[in-house]
């Protein structure tokens, strides 16, 4: 027999992939042009020279078994080392190359640290709205999904978090700057978040391990700080991808960071080692590996991304819509003017404007626009915004 579970997620595709597949199909039926898909978080700025020269130079000048062969099953321990002295030269923190676990993007990061932080029945608190995979990653590491609810202007709801642990929680999911709505938690609630795991992880006698996902961390604006989790709570991992900051998606490379200061870091370590091998995400592909290494404080040209947001921020608010402003990421999370996300998302698709309903990102009412897309694009669908807010009037 084959597995009913994994049957079901492969026969269906998430509301986001299955939103990017239409338009595909649209785009072959009535022109490219005519389609405006803003469903995917697929960047749309190259990547940066640094990338694509760095590859150059390691196929000239790499031995071909070396830069093709296999790392250690946690990656090259030279690219571990670079990586633990760029995060502590960046954030003034304590990491050494054993903290540093290397993998296929963050996917594999999170579903690695879940594997290896949940047993069985365990809970694993997520903030709503949440990337939905989450749900998918929990539930496949053996976990019961929480989702916990933030404040109407979606920062942290400390009270709602804390109401939500008990003795079976073992972790808890945070993913700031956050999609689908672009908001950026704030260091006063990083703190308080803090502060409230510690005082419950003493009440339940056993850690909460906090894991913050991260593939956004560089795509900020107007000077937003983006606290750094570790720093605030001993009991953290840090997962991070590349695929943004470096408009590499494709590529697959990220990296697992483990607090030096966590409880029993050599059986975290283990665990996360172990899950990795139970998992097949050993030895992150060695090319990418080492080029990320030669691109450490590198990112992608961001303004390009700023000047879409501002654009859509602008004439969105012009014509009526309720937009949550987002401080990071390239996300505008858009409020339906009729309360529902579904009928919001399919009345735009009537016009050939593709956004995702919110509600399998764990949030009535809304619908997601990704705008890491061509800023032409967006000029074209301007006048089908309006149409499409003029239509409920």
């Amino acid at each position: 027999m084959i597995n009913p579970k994994m049957q079901s997620l492969g026969a269906k595709r998430s509301v986001i992939r299955e939103l990017f597949e239409y338009g595909k199909k649209r785009k072959a039926e009535i022109g490219e042009d005519n389609v405006f898909d803003f469903s995917l978080g697929n960047p749309s700025i190259p990547a940066p020279n640094k990338v694509t020269d760095g590859i150059r130079e390691l196929l000239d000048k790499e031995s071909s078994i070396l830069l093709h062969g296999y790392t250690s099953a946690e990656g090259d321990f030279s690219v571990r080392t670079k990586i633990a002295d760029y995060v502590n030269s960046k954030h003034e923190e304590t990491f050494n190359p054993e903290c540093v676990y290397m993998t296929v993007g963050a996917a594999a990061a999170l579903t690695i640290s879940l594997n290896a932080l949940v047993s069985e029945g365990e809970e694993v608190i997520c903030i709503a709205p949440y990337f939905p995979e989450y749900k998918v990653f929990v539930e496949k590491s053996g976990g019961k999904f929480v989702s916990v609810c933030t404040n109407d202007d979606f920062s942290l709801n400390i009270e709602s978090i804390k109401s939500a642990i008990n003795e079976n929680t073992a972790a808890i999911i945070i993913n700031s700057p956050n999609n689908p709505t672009g908001v950026v938690y704030s260091e006063e609630s990083i703190i308080e978040l803090s502060k409230m795991l510690n005082e419950m992880s003493k009440k339940i006698k056993k850690p909460i391990y906090l894991i913050s996902d991260e593939p956004y961390r560089e795509l900020v604006y107007d000077d937003t700080f983006v606290p750094y989790i570790s720093k605030y709570y001993e009991n953290s991992i840090i997962c991070y991808s590349y695929s943004k900051s470096l408009s590499i998606p494709g590529e697959r490379i990220g990296y697992i960071l483990i607090s030096p200061r966590i409880d029993d870091f050599r059986s975290v370590k283990e665990a996360i080692a172990g899950a990795g091998r139970s998992l097949g995400f050993v030895c992150a592909p060695s090319l990418l590996q080492r080029l990320v290494s030669k691109c450490l404080g590198v990112t992608a040209e961001v303004d390009i991304y700023d000047t879409n947001r501002k654009m859509l921020l602008s004439a969105l608010t012009e014509y009526g819509y309720n937009v949550t402003k987002p401080e990071g990421a390239f996300y505008l999370f858009i409020k339906s003017p009729s309360g529902d996300g579904q009928e919001f998302s399919d009345r735009a698709k009537g016009l050939d404007i593709l956004i995702v309903p919110s509600d399998d990102f764990g949030t009535k009412g809304y619908a997601r626009l990704s705008y890491c897309v061509k800023t032409e694009m967006i000029e074209r669908a301007l006048p089908q915004f309006k149409k499409l807010i003029e239509s409920y009037n």
